[in-house]
């Protein structure tokens, strides 16, 4: 398992504190992503299944709160033969795991298997304007929250809400959102930042993303019409 960054955070990478490991390797290409680092799939350190679950067992006495242990990326299912391997192990340590996706892989069925939170990306509900910013469509995305909807399965869903990109119409997810059983389903809005912009080696061509309060506040009242939940953390 290759991994760029490890460290503990408390409450934004799910519940409670835990040790989150930022894998390498992306298939999205966002131009505001704020770890660039962690796109391409060839840097990071290599970690057998072995040595990550031997961390974990190591770490337990700091999982406070209801934590665990946190994979994400880069793109977490990116890496998901070993992925599978690392949260099988886990699960027989009787350590709580979360993973943070983009929702494009087809293998996230077989991996919510072992996953006890899910925090999943939906950035926009319209594919071709999701493509033309992050080089991928959302055909998968959609396949994988509604077979979240379908199972009752608990989902943790995060719109990075970016201006110019998807702010422009906040009925668009809702209306999306709400033709599915969404009673196990939290919704959560994330600010467009320039946090990760010093890092970014290549030209950083996000311009103007900043969201003014009243927009944010416009999803807010919007998702609230439409009866679906809302969390910050």
């Amino acid at each position: 398992m290759r991994i760029f960054q490890k460290g503990f955070n408390f409450g934004q990478d799910g519940p409670g504190n835990r040790l989150v490991y930022h894998l390498q390797g992306c298939n999205m290409r966002c131009i505001w992503c704020s770890n660039p680092e962690g796109m391409s799939f060839g840097g990071g350190t290599e970690y057998s299944p072995e040595e990550i679950e031997k961390e974990c067992i190591r770490s337990k006495m700091m999982f406070f709160s209801g934590g665990g242990v946190t994979f994400t990326g880069g793109e977490a299912t990116a890496q998901a033969d070993d992925l599978l391997e690392v949260l099988r192990k886990l699960r027989n340590a009787d350590i709580h795991t979360c993973i943070e996706t983009n929702g494009t892989s087809t293998r996230l069925a077989e991996l919510l298997e072992y996953i006890d939170y899910l925090i999943m990306d939906f950035k926009h509900y319209d594919s071709d304007t999701l493509k033309k910013y992050t080089g991928v469509g959302n055909e998968q995305i959609k396949k994988n929250f509604e077979m979240l909807c379908q199972s009752g399965r608990q989902a943790h869903i995060r719109i990075p809400l970016i201006n110019g990109v998807n702010t422009g119409s906040p009925q668009g997810f809702a209306e999306y959102f709400s033709r599915y059983d969404t009673g196990n389903v939290v919704f959560e809005f994330l600010c467009y930042h320039e946090y990760g912009k010093d890092k970014w080696t290549e030209e950083y061509k996000m311009e103007n993303g900043f969201v003014s309060k009243e927009k944010l506040q416009e999803f807010i009242a919007v998702f609230k019409e439409y009866g679906l939940k809302i969390v910050t953390t």
